[in-house]
């Protein structure tokens, strides 16, 4: 057993890990980002390095057999320490460069951080930055992300997080669109009009329920859950419908109607993993996006 353990391969572990959770070579693959067939041959050598069956081959995917069962947890243990040895060295850095990934949503990515990476790189031209531009959550302590700004304060003790303010929301319309249809005066008025809002996304619905409007989703004529792609059918003339007001503002095509809806505004935090806060390149980053972004908050 101690032979086994010097000479264990972290690589075959993370790979074991990937096709337990998932469940097949295929999905662990597309997970890593590594081809099925190399998965095939690391589980393989797995099992004849601890010389054990991990898995049944069954014709719908892979299930751990008991031995692969009793190999889970410490292997995800094995997997937290990786990544606390990743985030301390990362945090003991002193070179202003190297990579930095940040996760933001896709409004955010798409019409926001453009102006404020490019300011940031022209002054530390030896920070690459990797923007994953997503609407769902990136795990700060698996390191999917080294810099986070979301919608909600986080509740992990192992992340520091700071509020930059609220972005509020406007209901807009193109400037084209209003000019032919009329710029409604009242909410009743704004219901005569198509509205633009989400496909399975809920979000709106339960907004405008939670102030008492009858809200289904037959109100909304065209349907969408991508918000930048529902902001670009506002501004090409398809309806009316909600945004965030800084991209509204620096927007000559639409207009906000003032229908005085009391709509609720989205918080901003940065956040990163505390290993990583005092790293020089972590450090430039952070400051260049709270400093862009603040004049855009409320």
């Amino acid at each position: 057993m101690d032979k086994i353990l010097e000479t264990l391969d972290w690589s075959l572990i993370r790979s074991f890990l990937a096709v337990a959770e998932h469940g097949s070579l295929s999905g662990a693959a597309r997970a890593l980002k590594a081809s099925q067939p190399t998965l095939g041959r690391q589980i393989r050598q797995l099992e004849t390095d601890l010389q054990q069956v991990l898995f049944h081959r069954r014709p719908r995917g892979l299930s751990l057999t008991d031995s692969g069962r009793a190999l889970l947890d410490p292997a995800m243990q094995m997997r937290d320490a990786m990544h606390q040895i990743s985030l301390t060295a990362a945090g003991q850095e002193t070179q202003i460069e190297g990579a930095v990934r940040i996760t933001a949503s896709d409004m955010v990515s798409v019409f926001v951080l453009p102006p404020i990476l490019a300011r940031l790189r022209w002054e530390h031209p030896g920070i690459q930055i990797e923007l994953v531009a997503t609407d769902s959550t990136e795990n700060l302590l698996f390191r999917e992300a080294d810099i986070a700004l979301r919608m909600y304060q986080p509740e992990q003790l192992e992340l520091v997080a700071r509020k930059l303010g609220e972005m509020p929301l406007g209901l807009y319309g193109s400037r084209g669109y209003l000019d032919r249809a009329g710029r409604p005066r009242t909410v009743e008025e704004m219901l005569d009009h198509p509205l633009i809002g989400y496909d399975r996304n809920e979000e709106i619905l339960r907004g405008m329920q939670d102030r008492g409007w009858p809200a289904t989703r037959d109100w909304f004529a065209l349907r969408c859950d991508s918000h930048p792609v529902n902001w670009h059918l506002v501004r090409a003339g398809c309806g009316l419908g909600f945004g965030q007001v800084h991209v509204g503002e620096g927007d000559p095509v639409v207009e906000r109607l003032d229908l005085s809806l009391d709509l609720p505004s989205l918080p901003l935090w940065l956040v990163t993993h505390q290993a990583l806060r005092q790293s020089p390149r972590i450090a430039a980053v952070w400051s260049a996006l709270e400093q862009g972004l603040r004049p855009l908050l409320s």
